[in-house]
């Protein structure tokens, strides 16, 4: 809990990052290509104009027709480093309205909880950043470099938003930047890689009463998800348990025979497709890992003459670790440390985020913010109104601590 001296300041603050949550969870930006304006575009907006009018410099991009990218530039004018806070506009799917027990849009606060889709992941943590600077500019507070506001679409799919904001050279000049994502406040210094793989195996399409005339693609991977458990083993005993990120995991998910056309019981089909999710931790080899995967497939292709198989990569987003010894770090874990009155406690983000790209850019990254970690995509989700200004504290002390290297404010 934020200290029990509070100011004025953080009164007014924690007053403007409630009001502020709810107006945008209330915006609802949920990605919907068949829906007319069901995404990112009128939360963007909001978020743009807002900002104008507290005098920052803003920038919006169009990354894909109505997913923007907004930018805020906050320059103090005087040489120094920059600082980035990144958090994205766009929320998943709400589900079954039925199933929640307050509309998922009305981000109602019940009991010191406001719940509703976004509150957690991640439009509270969005709103803890822009309040945070906020408060910096109506305190006339003193610090030299630059604060960017990274405010991306699309996080929540294939992260096209921060891609495009790397590409547009945003991020050339960053020295440090805070990923503004749900992690109870915890110093987040590593992250979970991800590669999304599809294989597909080939056959003969043929009836199932016959099936010496066909070539049955099931049975192929079948045995190739055999493998696979096996090759999961191995690296699990390979790397061990990661103290911050537990297991890598390589598990397939999507099974669909046949991948066209109408499933039929007496039917032979003519292809099978598996989609693997798999996850890793600091030392996995992205790059081997795709060698073994075809060497897995020649040696079944050779045991077998109609065994046929290739894989495709969706998406691969590397593992992140950042040292412990970079300023970022240093500046968080003493804003966490001098608004909490306890020490730190560092952990690792089960799952991708911007911030996989940013690092990929040369960014120094650490992941922090307000709500319970198991809480994003839930039915009900929710963040706790005090985390929400203790967060904002941490990123008003983190931005200062970076960009002045001193400690407290005035």
């Amino acid at each position: 809990m934020i200290k029990t001296e509070q100011s004025k300041r953080i009164l007014r603050d924690r007053e403007e990052v409630i009001s502020l949550t709810q107006r945008l969870v209330r915006i609802s930006s949920v990605y919907r290509p068949s829906v007319e304006g069901g995404n990112e575009e009128k939360a963007a907006n909001f978020v743009a104009d807002y900002l104008e009018k507290l005098g920052i410099e803003v920038h919006v991009e169009e990354v894909v027709p109505g997913r923007p990218n907004v930018i805020g530039i906050i320059d103090s004018g005087k040489p120094g480093k920059t600082l980035l806070f990144e958090g994205h506009t766009d929320v998943v799917t709400e589900g079954d309205h039925e199933q929640w027990n307050y509309p998922p849009f009305s981000a109602e606060i019940v009991d010191g909880r406001m719940y509703g889709r976004g509150t957690n992941d991640t439009k509270g943590n969005l709103s803890c950043m822009i309040t945070a600077v906020h408060s910096l500019l109506q305190d006339e507070e003193e610090w030299s470099g630059k604060i960017i506001l990274c405010i991306p679409c699309d996080e929540e799919g294939m992260m096209i938003g921060i891609k495009h904001f790397i590409e547009q050279g945003w991020a050339d000049d960053v020295d440090g930047a805070v990923i503004c994502e749900p992690e109870e406040n915890q110093v987040c210094i590593t992250q979970r890689g991800a590669m999304r793989i599809r294989l597909t195996a080939y056959g003969k399409m043929a009836h199932g009463a016959i099936s010496w005339s066909g070539i049955n693609p099931n049975w192929r991977m079948a045995r190739m998800i055999v493998e696979l458990e096996k090759l999961e083993k191995r690296e699990q005993e390979r790397l061990g348990k990661h103290p911050l990120l537990g297991w890598p995991s390589i598990t397939p998910t999507i099974l669909q025979a046949p991948v066209k056309g109408e499933a039929q019981i007496n039917v032979i089909p003519e292809q099978c497709m598996t989609t693997l999710d798999v996850r890793t931790v600091p030392g996995f080899d992205h790059e081997g890992f795709k060698i073994e995967l075809q060497e897995i497939i020649d040696k079944l292709a050779a045991e077998d003459e109609d065994f046929q198989m290739d894989f495709e990569v969706i998406e691969d987003r590397p593992w992140t670790e950042t040292d412990m010894n970079e300023a970022i770090v240093d500046s968080v874990s003493w804003a966490v440390k001098n608004v909490t009155d306890k020490e730190p406690v560092y952990n690792g983000v089960p799952g991708a985020t911007d911030g996989t790209f940013l690092h990929l850019a040369g960014v120094p990254i650490v992941t922090i913010g307000a709500g319970d970690r198991e809480v994003p995509h839930q039915i009900n989700e929710y963040v706790d109104i005090e985390e929400l200004a203790e967060t904002t504290e941490i990123y008003r002390q983190t931005a200062l601590h970076f960009l002045n290297e001193k400690g407290e404010a005035k």
